[in-house]
């Protein structure tokens, strides 16, 4: 009778957890703004095609053994997924919910004296150079969504592509979660007169 009880008590317990952590794994405009909010010090100038440049000649490296993206690693970024067509730049409908999020994110108070880099990655199937270029034009894509679909300021917006040069550490380059964008902070933005 015990064990049937322990038993049924671990099952209620788990019915009760689950959906408490799948929505945390959720996206979610309180989850943007606290992941890209964080920013503590001062961020550096950065320069978009040294910052493509190294990406390329860096190899496989890591984001932080890099010396210009190291200057940057150590601010508020995120990670979204964004799902774009087959080998296209063409964004999927089901991902407009999660680009409007991200929009109201950059809308929020907390957020909106700051800019944004927006880096697209891809997997390494495929091409090097057909990957950096649909990485770039993706990372464009998603700035010119959340400019005209979602009217962020697109001068609080920089994107850069980096093809498969800076996989996700411990993956398989070829793996679909290699193909995401990332978003990072870089400071208070100065409207340009």
């Amino acid at each position: 009778m015990k064990r049937v009880l322990s038993k049924a008590i671990i099952l209620a317990a788990a019915v009760i957890l689950v959906p408490a952590l799948a929505s945390a794994q959720e996206v979610s405009q309180e989850r943007i703004v606290k992941g890209l909010g964080k920013l503590t010090s001062a961020a550096p100038a950065i320069d978009l095609e040294i910052l493509r440049q190294e990406a390329i000649s860096g190899g496989s490296k890591q984001m932080s053994e890099l010396p210009n993206w190291k200057r940057i690693a150590k601010l508020p970024q995120m990670v979204v997924e964004i799902n774009f067509e087959n080998d296209s730049v063409a964004i999927q409908p089901s991902s407009y919910r999660t680009l409007g999020l991200l929009a109201d994110a950059l809308h929020h108070p907390n957020l909106w004296d700051y800019k944004f880099l927006v880096v697209g990655h891809s997997s390494s199937t495929g091409d090097e150079k057909h990957n950096l270029d649909l990485s770039e034009q993706r990372a464009a894509a998603i700035k010119e969504a959340l400019s005209t679909t979602f009217a962020v300021d697109p001068q609080r917006l920089y994107a850069v592509g980096v093809g498969e040069y800076m996989p996700i550490p411990g993956t398989d380059t070829t793996g679909s979660n290699n193909r995401r964008v990332q978003l990072i902070n870089l400071g208070v933005f100065t409207k340009k007169s």
